[in-house]
């Protein structure tokens, strides 16, 4: 007799239940779940966004460190081959520009076409630059290697990076911008360790080389680790089709609240840390009396305070938003130097290094966080891209600045008391700024799917 339920099912079988659509949860209650709680989909989405933050983390180390901590290692095996001066060879540096003037349509891409395709692009067009180096015998050479280098820094640093933490992070945004910005750090210490070594016992074109090499792996592993749909939205587009949009103000809209150019107004001025301190500090402090190499080890000990003070402020972003921690961040920074102006050639310019270092560092990630704070992720990399084009202004004139006053007075206080007066003007327009009111601040500027 054939059994009621079909062959090789017992007569106590019980019928198979129906199957239920899960509910669509966000990546964030993904990674708060217990790991014996979740299942494989939702630990993988959980273990992929970790993957992205350390690729983010690379990716804004690896070209900083290379293209701007490493320059001054190949500044003497080049002079000495080719017998081109110091000036010319500085002169790449300057190309550094081109960085600025196409922060605008690589945000632009970014926001089209994601993170991803732009920042694989953009480090292989730095790795061609570092390859042509290596093959380089005239110094028209060296300026297109540095143009294809600078070239691809908008979209493989901060504005894809920006947007990327801004997805996959959007409760713990802060600490995690802080996290991937602290890249640069990582970047400039280990990039000019490796070259110095490589350098010395293969020569400068084997750097190159191998610069080029590790930025290529990187491109490899964008390719492999980078996703712009975070695991609430994967969920939905494949159960729809449809992928849930970004929120946030377009161009336009953000064109026409005073708190933009509040706000582009004091990121420009805050950008002058690099450009008017950092890069004269070692100037100043050795015109004080101190020797080339206590100079140079303080400005280590600023890219060391520089490192955690990313993190600190990341995470006091979250709780005080991230307008009020550039605040802080600027008061410390003036503090700083207001000691190191005082101190002269003392051993108190050490303390003054320290509190400007605490301060310095938060910059490059609360520029980015200010962003997305004020104005959501919809349009984040043409709203950063047009702040960076304004931060032309404190590249050309910072070190012009410095320098001027230097040759007028013999040091470089009257510059450093110039950048104070900067700072201040711009911790004020950081508060006049007013707290811009959008419905979807709440979720970091991410749509995500609400439970049916």
């Amino acid at each position: 007799m054939r059994p009621p339920f079909g062959p090789g099912v017992g007569c106590y079988a019980r019928p198979i239940a129906s199957p239920k659509r899960s509910p669509a949860i966000s990546s964030e209650a993904v990674s708060a779940r217990p790991a014996g709680d979740a299942g494989p989909a939702l630990a993988r989405g959980g273990y992929r966004r970790w993957n992205i933050a350390w690729v983010a983390f690379l990716s804004t180390g690896l070209p900083t460190g290379i293209a701007g901590y490493a320059f001054g290692v190949f500044v003497a095996p080049l002079e000495a081959e080719f017998g081109w001066s110091r000036s010319e060879i500085n002169f790449s540096l300057s190309l550094g520009l081109i960085a600025s003037l196409l922060a605008f349509p690589v945000g632009s891409l970014i926001d089209r076409f994601g993170s991803r395709p732009v920042m694989f692009v953009s480090l292989m067009t730095t790795a061609s630059g570092l390859l042509l180096s290596v093959y380089m015998q005239e110094l028209w050479h060296l300026y297109l290697a540095s143009v294809l280098i600078y070239a691809g820094q908008p979209g493989a640093t901060a504005l894809a990076v920006g947007r990327l933490i801004g997805l996959w992070f959007p409760r713990t945004r802060g600490r995690m911008m802080g996290l991937a910005m602290a890249g640069n750090n990582f970047g400039g210490i280990t990039m000019v360790s490796l070259a110095t070594i490589v350098v010395s016992l293969a020569g400068w074109r084997y750097a190159y080389l191998t610069f080029a090499c590790l930025i290529g792996l990187l491109a490899v592993a964008v390719l492999v680790f980078i996703s712009d749909r975070p695991a609430a939205e994967a969920r939905k587009t494949a159960s729809t089709g449809v992928s849930p949009p970004l929120r946030g103000m377009s161009v336009r809209q953000a064109l026409r609240t005073p708190s933009f150019y509040l706000i582009t107004a004091g990121l420009t001025a805050t950008s002058f840390t690099f450009t008017a301190v950092l890069s004269q500090m070692i100037p100043h402090l050795t015109n004080e009396g101190f020797t080339a190499g206590n100079a140079a080890s303080a400005v280590m000990t600023v890219a060391f305070f520089g490192f955690g003070s990313k993190l600190v402020f990341g995470r006091l972003s979250e709780r005080i938003g991230a307008r009020y921690a550039a605040v802080i961040s600027l008061l410390i920074q003036s503090t700083g130097l207001v000691i190191l102006v005082l101190a002269g050639g003392s051993q108190l310019a050490w303390l003054g290094v320290i509190v400007f270092g605490m301060g310095f560092g938060a910059v490059g990630a609360l520029i980015p966080l200010n962003i997305g704070e004020a104005f959501g992720l919809k349009h984040f990399g043409s709203l950063l891209g047009i702040i960076s084009l304004v931060g032309v202004i404190p590249v050309v004139l910072g070190p012009i600045m410095a320098g001027w006053i230097f040759e007028r007075t013999g040091h470089y206080t009257l510059s450093f008391e110039i950048t104070i007066v900067i700072f201040l003007f711009a911790a004020a327009c950081m508060v006049f700024a007013q707290q811009i009111h959008r419905p979807d601040a709440a979720d970091g500027g991410i749509a995500v799917p609400s439970t049916p």
